[in-house]
């Protein structure tokens, strides 16, 4: 199991460009791939507060919900770069 969990919708653009920016930084993760109804996504909503994708985890530096793709991915550049 890796410290980084992506919560994934497949074919979202948003979630395509936080992969892309993981595998470039050879980083480890899990995907939850989350339904397609925002009504159903409860196991995001319960890390995030928001029902939206994509959201991370990171137990390593203590993120827990960090959700909006170009926040995440500035978040890796600084973290893991």
């Amino acid at each position: 199991m890796a410290d980084i969990t992506l919560y994934d919708l497949p074919g979202c653009p948003f979630c395509a460009k936080v992969r892309t920016k993981l595998e470039e930084l050879d980083l480890e993760y899990d995907v939850i791939e989350v339904p397609r109804s925002h009504a159903d996504r409860t196991d995001v909503e319960d890390v995030s507060g928001q029902t939206g994708v994509p959201v991370i985890t990171d137990e390593t530096q203590g993120v827990e919900g960090l959700y909006e793709s170009d926040d995440i991915v500035e978040y890796l550049e600084e973290t893991y770069a």
